[in-house]
């Protein structure tokens, strides 16, 4: 069971994503859990107001003082195979390197994420993250300002890109596990969400 909804944050909340991501957080007070079992993406920031986010949960989300639930619904159950349908997928494409200036204690170099900057190797990096899930008919890539957040005494700096195009279903069960799951890294700063929507 997944529910997804619109969610107003304060502005207060949204200046940093990383402290976007703790208000959304009390959208669910009864979690017995610090596993995260939601998804968001950021879809309107309203400069000194706030934004709205679309989030995918398996919860359903309450309202908060720092956060309102504008409107929250069941995600349909079954998405048939061969099903072609829009989506829509903020993500922070990357690669993992071996630096050799950073050397972990056994003298090792030190695997590092980098961000993929060109767009046909983006677009690789997608068709290999629904490799049996889903097949991709057409997408476009949009390129996105970095985000930069401050998490426990550190500065960091993601590259998001935006997703958009058609897909079919190749197979049922593991879209499902997809979308519960999200895409790629970077999922506490907004990455990760796949929406989709009938073609």
């Amino acid at each position: 069971m997944m529910f997804l909804s619109k969610v107003w944050i304060d502005w207060n909340w949204v200046k940093d994503p990383y402290q976007l991501h703790r208000a959304l957080w009390q959208l669910f007070p009864d979690s017995q859990s610090d596993e995260r079992d939601f998804q968001f993406r950021v879809e309107d920031v309203q400069r000194g107001k706030g934004a709205f986010a679309l989030l995918l949960s398996a919860k359903q989300p309450i309202t908060a003082p720092v956060a309102e639930v504008i409107a929250s619904k069941l995600m349909p159950q079954s998405i048939p195979v061969g099903a072609r349908l829009r989506f829509r997928l903020r993500a922070n494409p990357i690669k993992t390197i071996k630096d050799d200036k950073r050397l972990d204690k056994k003298g090792a170099p030190k695997s590092v994420r980098v961000p993929l900057i060109n767009e046909q190797e983006q677009l690789l990096w997608l068709v290999r993250k629904l490799a049996g899930v889903a097949e991709l008919e057409t997408a476009l890539v949009m390129p996105e300002p970095a985000l930069y957040f401050h998490k426990q005494d550190m500065d960091g700096k993601i590259q998001t890109v935006c997703f958009e195009g058609v897909l079919k279903v190749l197979d049922e069960a593991a879209l499902i596990t997809l979308l519960k799951q999200g895409i790629g890294p970077a999922k506490a700063m907004g990455c990760g969400l796949l929406s989709l929507a009938a073609a």
